[in-house]
């Protein structure tokens, strides 16, 4: 029985030390082979995008830049990972993606269009004046970076535009405000929102009303010359617009709107002129 066990032994070892200088050979991946399926699976994701399947395309992209971090192709996937959940209306995944790729790629040359395509997916987010702020102001932070370092851009001419579109949201907002708090009969936090459309979107279309609105609330709590006072700038400025004369009429109670009056028996230009020929 000793010598049974003894040999079992002995035979286990052979097979072990055997097995121990057995070579298993592991043929390492060639980078030209990494390369070809990063290549695929990039290829593969635009293929996806054009098909409108936008999370295969994220997929794609995804994996494009896993398999080859060093490569030029990965920050690139990463853009193109960030705009197919642009395109999907994913603002929150597009607005993650393009954050990890600026902190990523710090040093990569298309972070000009990581900005500009950040500020479209906060703009996208805006619905109207009444709603949270959030998304107008960092539209706003992000395009005024394309302005400021980038402003020989192809995204530059856009990013200004939009800036122009958000003052007037921005000014509508406060607009909004004003209008609640003369409802609500405070004067003072009124008055304020009206100076800061004066004071900082002096070229929208909400001026004019603005300064209107000055003249009316100075005057309602007996601040008369101060009320003329934006009353005179109303009129320098916009004195045939419809703000002004609902100014005017402030200060005129009796003030009615000249009728332009017409001849009971007018002639027409041709009348007239055969008139003259006769």
């Amino acid at each position: 029985m000793k010598k049974i066990f003894i040999f079992f032994i002995f035979f286990t070892y052979l097979i072990i030390s055997g097995c121990g200088q057995k070579k298993v050979e592991v043929k390492p991946l060639e980078d030209s082979n990494i390369d070809s399926q990063m290549i695929k699976a990039y290829n593969e994701g635009l293929t996806a995008l054009d098909n409108k399947d936008y999370m295969l395309a994220v997929k794609k992209f995804g994996e494009a830049e896993i398999l080859y971090p060093q490569s030029i192709w990965a920050p690139r996937s990463a853009l193109m990972t960030a705009y197919s959940y642009y395109v999907y209306e994913r603002y929150f995944d597009t607005i993650f993606e393009l954050e990890r790729f600026l902190k990523t790629y710090p040093e990569h040359n298309r972070q000009n269009y990581a900005y500009y395509l950040l500020g479209l997916a906060y703009y996208e987010q805006i619905v109207d004046e009444k709603k949270d702020l959030e998304p107008i102001i960092n539209s706003k932070k992000y395009f005024q970076i394309i302005i400021n370092e980038y402003p020989g851009s192809e995204y530059a001419a856009d990013a200004e535009f939009k800036l122009d579109l958000i003052k007037e949201i921005l000014a509508a907002k406060e607009m909004y405000l004003g209008r609640y708090y003369i409802e609500k009969e405070k004067w003072i936090p009124a008055i304020n929102r009206y100076k800061t459309i004066l004071e900082n979107y002096d070229d929208t279309i909400y001026v004019e009303e603005a300064i209107h609105r000055l003249v009316e609330i100075h005057y309602k709590v007996g601040l008369i010359n101060e009320s003329k006072k934006y009353a005179n700038l109303l009129g320098y400025n916009y004195q045939s617009g419809e703000w002004y004369e609902k100014s005017y009429k402030i200060f005129n109670k009796n003030y009615e709107k000249p009728k332009i009056k017409t001849a009971k028996n007018k002639k027409t230009i041709i009348q007239r002129l055969r008139s003259l020929i006769n």
